[in-house]
């Protein structure tokens, strides 16, 4: 059951703000944001810190509420107790779905959503998902 939501979520969406953007290459945020961006999904970095800049060819916004288009999935690489605020902003936004990363794992924020009519997909990664799911678009 779980699985067909989570296809869904990646079938549909097509607008992705990456909250918790970094401009360090180690960092998992910034594979995953690659990775999406090569997967044909439009994603807006999110970080207060790297606001206004430029990251993978994307403007980089301090928040969700400075993001310029409507949202499919909020995907958020802060910790746990991040993840509250980043749901209220989320449903602020009118995003559709809130996607927390492996690790990041709040009941309340994913209580919060649902009951704003989000999909709430927790402790999961979409670059592992979409080859899983078999629904990765081969570059080339």
């Amino acid at each position: 059951m779980y699985n067909d939501v989570i296809k869904d979520v990646l079938e549909t969406s097509r607008t992705i703000a990456l909250v918790g953007a970094s401009d360090n290459t180690a960092r998992p945020s910034y594979g995953v944001m690659a990775y999406l961006l090569e997967q044909g999904y439009q994603v807006f970095p999110v970080s207060p810190k790297l606001a206004g800049g430029m990251l993978l060819g994307q403007t980089v916004y301090g928040s969700l509420a400075e993001v310029p288009q409507p949202l499919d999935m909020v995907d958020v690489f802060r910790n746990s107790e991040a993840a509250y605020g980043v749901a209220q902003e989320a449903i602020a936004a009118g995003a559709k779905t809130l996607w927390l990363q492996l690790g990041v794992i709040n009941e309340q924020a994913a209580v919060l959503a649902k009951e704003a009519g989000l999909n709430v997909i927790m402790d999961r990664c979409p670059k592992i998902e979409i080859p899983r799911l078999g629904l990765e678009k081969k570059s080339g």
